[in-house]
């Protein structure tokens, strides 16, 4: 078996310390937030951390995505780039719905609401996106001649989310949630695998969180009269202000 074809093994490495590993403790002050019932900062949080883990996958697999942007629909459209078929469960789906509305709401300035399960929903969605952050498009030369493992890699992947009662393992991950699970010591592991049916060395069929139902109105929605006056202190994003303009207008 010949060397590893990589286009630039710097960028991977790049790919990886950057968002990666920077998406895996921003997941675990996710959790922490959740446990503690501070709700917009687990969406903030949340969203940090697939928003990360998209451009992790879009980067290994130089993708560009150059504009500066927090949505993450936007950057779920760019995986249709992807040379593989971004494969998320429908509640994934849902869930980054959920933290693309609500996640980038970090100063009050329109309402929100959280119920169902999302820590849940949450810990499935990484688990399951984690799986594609690694270099998955390389060849090996085999036999004379430089293999794709590009189709394996996806089998692969496939294979372990039909199998996860089996093992929970992400095949060819090994980043900081795996370091952390496997260190006793690691200060912030209680965080991570408190009550966590997907990662953790313990399976557990069932999980007990609590399930929060809070919905709150910002000071604007109640009072949109007071926008003339708050824009001459402070900075308020474009389409937080039209949104509050066309309350105030007659109908």
């Amino acid at each position: 078996m010949g060397p590893l074809e990589f286009e630039n093994p710097e960028i991977d490495g790049f790919a990886i310390r950057t968002f990666r590993d920077t998406a895996d403790l921003d997941y675990i002050a996710a959790r922490l937030c959740y446990r503690s019932g501070l709700i917009p900062q687990f969406h903030w949080q949340s969203l940090q951390c697939i928003e990360k883990y998209f451009k992790t996958i879009l980067l290994l697999n130089r993708i560009k995505c150059t504009e500066r942007t927090h949505s993450l629909k936007n950057l779920y459209d760019l995986s249709v780039q992807l040379p593989f078929e971004l494969f998320l469960s429908p509640s994934s789906d849902k869930l980054i719905e959920h933290l693309d509305k609500f996640g980038t709401n970090r100063y009050f300035n329109y309402s929100y609401y959280v119920d169902g399960p999302k820590l849940v929903l949450l810990d499935k969605c990484v688990w399951e996106i984690r799986h594609y952050c690694y270099q998955m498009n390389y060849s090996i030369f085999l036999d004379g001649e430089y293999r794709s493992q590009l189709n394996n890699n996806v089998n692969l992947i496939r294979t372990s989310h039909n199998n996860f009662k089996n093992s929970k393992k992400i095949p060819n991950v090994n980043g900081k949630l795996e370091e952390i699970v496997a260190n006793k010591e690691y200060f912030s592991r209680k965080a991570l695998i408190w009550q966590n049916a997907f990662f953790g060395l313990k399976n557990r069929n069932v999980v007990k969180q609590k399930i929060h139902f809070i919905a709150e109105n910002p000071p604007l929605s109640l009072n949109p009269d007071l926008l003339e006056e708050i824009e001459k202190y402070i900075f308020l994003p474009k389409h937080v202000c039209t949104a509050y303009r066309n309350i105030k207008k007659p109908k």
